[in-house]
């Protein structure tokens, strides 16, 4: 039963679709991760709430389709599933208006699920997700169980307030955020930004956390561990967009981390996946754990 657990991720928040120009897609940043996760060969789950509605039965369709259970998923009567208005722009980032109320709002409690959390490696939660009460209070009862708690940052004005904020940096165990985030949470905080190094060792110190993942796109990543401090650079790619790259980076760290690999492999296998699915169209694009190991050979020394 040990071994069935120990490669086991929960990911906590919104499912929706994110509609482009061109067409919807399956996405939510705490979605992206599982997808990912499972492409790594982790066990992952994803607990959220679809509307009961066309949109709803699709995604538990894909959900199905990927191997990410949906029996962690709830359905609502009253709100329609998430969608969110997206579009590249000329630099290829992604912009999106995320649209409410929707299902994912109202996650309720669930009998079993504070076990299952407690039983996995690591719970995976976001700030999008705490924009509704119903969702907030069940994602702090779960955080109560989960053993390993990851926090991805992920600001999307004007979907967050900063004593959530603040009360999730409190909870976490590992926060990943990109250097933007960083700048702006010592903002809130009233200090003054330095540097990187000064900057995360603040954020240790005033939240008791122990590691801090930060993403940096074109210039690679940084992972603190304690005291210790590791650097990658970027891979050079064709960058296709930039949908879900944080997301991928995330699922690539957790990857490794929850295995018990070597620091310096942790934050390599991140930055190759970031690399790996900005090169490809969508967040979820369809490939094998192969033909990743490949470009990672190929584009990593």
């Amino acid at each position: 039963m040990k071994e069935e657990i120990k490669n086991s991720v929960y990911c906590y928040g919104e499912v929706l679709w994110d509609i482009f120009p061109e067409g919807a897609r399956a996405g939510g940043a705490p979605f992206n991760v599982a997808y990912n996760l499972m492409r790594m060969g982790i066990d992952s789950h994803m607990i959220s709430r679809v509307g009961n509605d066309k949109l709803g039965d699709d995604l538990m369709a894909q959900l199905k389709n990927w191997n990410i259970p949906i029996d962690d998923s709830q359905i609502d009567l009253e709100y329609s599933t998430g969608t969110v208005i997206a579009h590249i722009d000329e630099h290829n980032e992604a912009h999106y208006d995320i649209l409410k109320p929707v299902a994912w709002d109202y996650i309720h409690p669930r009998e079993d699920y504070p076990k299952k959390v407690s039983e996995a490696s690591a719970f995976v939660f976001g700030s999008l997700i705490t924009r509704n009460e119903t969702s907030r209070n069940t994602l702090f009862q779960l955080l109560e169980s989960a053993q390993l708690k990851v926090f991805d940052v992920n600001l999307r004005p004007p979907h967050y307030s900063i004593p959530i904020i603040n009360d999730l940096l409190k909870k976490a165990d590992i926060v990943k955020m990109n250097k933007a985030e960083l700048k702006l949470i010592l903002e809130f905080l009233g200090k003054s930004y330095i540097d990187e190094d000064d900057a995360v060792h603040y954020v240790q110190d005033q939240f008791d956390v122990k590691e801090v993942l930060i993403s940096k796109g074109s210039k690679g990543a940084l992972y603190y561990n304690g005291n210790a401090k590791f650097e990658a650079p970027a891979v050079s790619i064709t960058v296709e967009d930039t949908v879900g790259s944080g997301d991928s980076f995330l699922a690539g760290f957790l990857s490794k981390r929850i295995i018990g690999a070597a620091d310096v492999e942790i934050l390599n296998q991140a930055v190759a996946l970031g690399a790996f699915i900005t090169s490809k169209k969508g967040a979820c694009p369809d490939y094998t754990l192969s033909e990743f190991e490949l470009f990672r050979k190929e584009n990593q020394k």
